[in-house]
């Protein structure tokens, strides 16, 4: 019976227990369960084939493999699954539970001139074939000077070192781990991937198996194509064993017809269900993390002790006001207080291009609100691999929602800067559309690309529609309810009067741009760590879920962009630069300066084997957008925080 046909009290209950399930043990990837019986047919599904040597996936089926009885079928995917140009369409591969056996697939027609071209081209390009069983990767292990490496997927072909010809993988020895269960009355049957599927009710205790794990050991076996072709698609086999000798591998060739098989082997594993994502998940280098995390706590209290001393001055100057003091005393603090007190008229005149300022500040405040709700949720385990794209859906939805928090603090800053709500209109339109029209036009360009690729990762013209109705249907009025928010909220009120008349700024011995842009080597410190972990992640084609150490780090380097920021002031104010508001701005938010230039570092000597002028250029593009989005969240953080400062400090000293 169908889940959706149940009562009600009965859909309530199955709920509380998939909460449960993915509550409990903090991370239960994959937590909707599928238990199969003796014989039960399991088909795998294939992705889109991925190359770390050129970031362009490209569709299983423009390869000539074999393809289903009943025709090509898409998987639903969800908008995360899109943007990241993935691809799942079902296989011919059928596996019988608990029945070891080797299969015939089929026999291509005769290689053409382009099929051979494009074999050899994935080949060399090093793609590999991504499938999936009961929603896990198929992993395979190799052997390399004595260490045994873990990848997910197998290569599309073998080229050897001297490079004379090239091989296709068309024989596949795959591992299937199953893990006997014994469940209750009341059992939920699905997927990762389609969610709640079955209620399936009873007295006595249900059993099957569970699929705990999927390996495979690729290899290529030439055939007689006389021969396979009098067989017929999932024909039993012979076992097979792997040839070690080039010359009983399959060449790539013209007129070369190829036949495909594979063979299963169920093995029953200890593993149980809540485990079988731990050998993608392993946190490898979790001293480093450490590292990272001592490092950057280093910095925070080395800042803290700087900010803690200027503010334990600032207090101290105020109360000796009161105080009765010697005139020589008196004289001596006065003194030491002339820098910051002269610029008391000037401190809260307004800055330039102040409404762009309020715009990234606005934009800032979504893309850290963002950023934090989703990591939040991720190292709670609500995001897992285990449900494809929900990270990068989940990140689009949650910033969609948080327009009304951009448009807010947009049209509230504005309010203190102008005193006026006129014009609040053009500055949440402005909120709306500054980030998101940089990232539209970069992506739009890349489109272009990966569309004369014939990439999968090319977005469809039907995906582009859905982001702009996502855009100005939901975005940009949540933007403008918070932009009129904004205009009713309280108006800051400065503590201190503005002369008429700006005050000149003493000549300086240096560059205070340069100060500030070399402050964001201290955030930065606290992050580069953990950014490369996250850019192995995306271009490694690794796993990255250690969400816990990246949420305190991404904790500390608020704190430490907060720091930067308010200490950066006090030393403009101090040599009377009352033009604070940008300097505040990018004391912090230079750190993207240090961020794009180390990916540029990265891509060097991390990424030798990226090559081509589109790969770079997607490589180049998504890290500048990355580095702006950095730059806008963390620059915010610490423009608040001087903000708050400056008002704290002139609202709480007594000028005369």
């Amino acid at each position: 019976m169908e889940f959706v046909r149940k009562p009600l009290i009965v859909r309530v209950f199955v709920c509380v227990i998939v909460f449960a399930q993915v509550s409990s043990g903090f991370y239960l990837p994959g937590s909707y369960m599928h238990t199969y019986s003796n014989e039960d047919p399991i088909y795998a599904k294939v992705n889109s084939l991925t190359s770390i040597e050129t970031e362009l996936p490209f569709s299983y089926y423009s390869l000539p493999y074999c393809k289903p009885l009943g025709g090509i079928k898409k998987s639903a995917e969800n908008l995360g699954e899109l943007l990241m140009g993935d691809q799942i369409d079902n296989s011919p591969y059928r596996f019988r539970m608990n029945v070891n056996e080797t299969i015939y697939l089929c026999t291509t027609t005769p290689l053409n001139e382009h099929e051979v071209k494009l074999l050899k081209q994935r080949t060399r390009d090093v793609y590999q074939v991504n499938m999936i069983l009961d929603n896990l990767p198929v992993m395979r292990y190799a052997n390399q000077n004595g260490v045994k490496i873990q990848w997910t997927g197998f290569p599309v072909g073998y080229t050897p070192p001297d490079g004379n010809a090239d091989y296709i993988i068309n024989h596949l020895k795959f591992t299937v781990l199953v893990h006997e269960y014994k469940g209750s009355s009341v059992e939920i049957i699905g997927t990762g991937e389609e969610g709640l599927g079955i209620i399936s009710e009873g007295d006595k205790k249900a059993s099957g198996y569970e699929i705990v794990g999927f390996h495979v050991a690729p290899c290529s076996i030439k055939y007689d194509s006389e021969v396979m072709t009098k067989l017929h698609m999932y024909d039993n086999m012979s076992s097979v064993n792997c040839p070690s000798e080039l010359d009983k591998y399959q060449v790539i060739r013209e007129q070369e017809r190829i036949s495909f098989t594979y063979e299963v082997e169920f093995v029953k594993s200890d593993i149980r269900w809540p485990s079988r994502w731990d050998a993608y998940l392993k946190m490898e280098a979790s001293r480093v993390h450490w590292f990272s995390i001592l490092n950057s706590l280093i910095v925070v209290f080395f800042l803290a002790g700087i900010v803690f001393v200027i503010f334990l001055r600032t207090v101290r100057r105020d109360l000796t006001r009161y105080e009765e003091l010697d005139k020589e005393t008196q004289a001596k603090i006065n003194e030491e207080l002339s820098g910051w007190k002269l610029v008391v008229g000037d401190v809260f005149r307004e800055p330039e291009c102040s409404k762009l300022l309020c715009v990234m500040v606005g934009d800032g405040v979504q893309i850290l609100g963002m950023a934090g709700v989703t990591i939040v949720f991720a190292a709670l385990g609500f995001m897992s691999p285990a449900s494809r794209g929900m990270l990068l859906t989940g990140m689009i939805i949650l910033y969609l929602v948080q327009g009304i928090v951009a448009g807010y603090v947009s049209v509230r800053l504005w309010r203190t800067i102008k005193g006026t709500s006129e014009d609040w209109r053009s500055i949440s339109w402005l909120a709306a559309c500054f980030f998101p029209g940089i990232a539209f036009i970069i992506l739009t360009v890349l489109n272009f690309i990966l569309w004369g690729s014939h990439s999968t990762g090319a977005i469809p013209i039907s995906l582009y529609f859905e982001l702009f109705f996502l855009w100005f249907c939901i975005s940009v009025p949540l933007t403008l309810i918070g932009g009129f928010l904004g205009t009713k909220a309280q108006q800051i009120e400065y503590p201190v009067r503005t002369n008429q008349i700006p005050r000149e700024i003493p000549a300086r011995k240096y560059l205070s741009w340069l100060l500030v842009l070399g402050a964001g080597t201290l955030p930065f410190g606290t992050l580069f760590i953990e950014f490369f972990f996250i850019l192995s992640s995306i271009w490694l084609g690794r796993f990255y879920y250690v969400f816990g150490f990246l949420l305190v780090v991404l904790l500390l380097l608020v704190i430490v962009c907060a720091e930067v920021s308010v200490v950066l002031t006090y030393m403009h104010l101090c040599i009377e630069d009352w033009r604070w508001w940008w300097k505040a701005f990018f004391a912090s938010g230079s750190v993207a300066l240090y961020v794009f230039l180390y990916s540029i570092i990265y891509l060097v000597f991390d990424l030798q084997s990226l090559r081509g002028p589109v790969s770079a250029t997607l490589y180049l593009s998504y890290s500048l957008l990355m580095a702006v989005a950095i730059m806008l969240s963390t620059g915010t953080v610490g423009f608040l925080m001087s903000f708050y400062f400056v008002h704290y400090l002139f609202s709480s000293i007594k000028i005369d």
